[in-house]
């Protein structure tokens, strides 16, 4: 099925590692053209065939910034996240404040950024645009130990996207969360290592992180880019405000 997004421009961002990379990788090969972002500019080399830039979603201004330069899109992907650990007992204001600021507020940023382009595109192409948040298994579809600022945060992402889908449905804008569950990343191999500093190694971690899955394994970036893909395509024109788990089982 490629050129599932041929002629589509999409921006992806935190696009140099992870879900990130393998969703502007997947968008690429179905013929988008791609401006991937990441707020470290050196994680974007060899990303083949898509614009690269630095881009702190923290910044309002370089959001905006951004937006400008880039212009019209048909898609935008807000990937950018960080996940805090721990209780309640153990997340700080800062803690809390920083977690919301990169996991929502920068989604707020884009969407506000780029709407306005995506409405025009749309009413000229006479095709939906397409906004896809990552969200979170662990949010308002379920509670994870450890997760207190996380979980609040990506369950006001899914918030914001039905806010989002609700608004503007009849103006030729879809707006749908993923939820993964455990997806293999460099930032998930650096959480099984702390957690091999205090359970007895990593092999042990990584056999707790396997041993919750249904599925008998983590997931991997490719499948949830598959997902988003999907979500970006024409094959998705009727679905908007959803929140789509991916997440091998851990939510049945």
């Amino acid at each position: 099925m490629a050129g599932r997004l041929k002629d589509r421009i999409a921006v992806v961002t935190a696009a140099g590692q992870g879900i990130g990379r393998a969703i502007a990788e997947a968008f690429v090969q179905e013929g988008a053209i791609v401006y991937a972002s990441d707020v470290d500019r050196a994680k974007l080399d060899g990303l083949a065939r898509a614009k690269k830039a630095r881009l702190n979603v923290i910044s309002t201004r370089a959001v905006e910034s951004y937006a400008a330069k880039v212009g019209e899109v048909d898609i935008l992907v807000n990937v950018a996240g960080f996940v805090h650990h721990g209780t309640v007992l153990d997340c700080t204001e800062k803690d809390w404040d920083f977690s919301f600021d990169l996991n929502v507020k920068s989604m707020h940023r884009t969407i506000r950024a780029f709407m306005p382009g995506m409405l025009a595109r749309a009413k000229a192409r006479g095709k939906s645009g397409s906004i896809v948040n990552l969200s979170s298994g662990a949010s308002s579809l379920k509670g994870a130990p450890n997760r207190y600022a996380y979980g609040a945060t990506k369950a006001a992402v899914i918030g914001l996207t039905k806010a989002v889908a609700a608004d503007f449905v009849a103006k030729g804008i879809r707006c749908n969360a993923i939820c993964p569950g455990t997806i293999r990343s460099p930032s998930w191999e650096a959480r099984v290592e702390d957690l091999g500093k205090t359970v007895g190694g990593k092999e042990k971690a990584l056999d707790m992180f396997v041993q919750r899955q249904p599925m008998g394994r983590v997931g991997e970036p490719e499948e949830v880019a598959a997902l988003a893909l999907y979500l970006a395509s024409d094959e998705a024109s009727f679905t908007t405000g959803a929140a789509i788990p991916v997440d091998g089982g851990w939510l049945i």
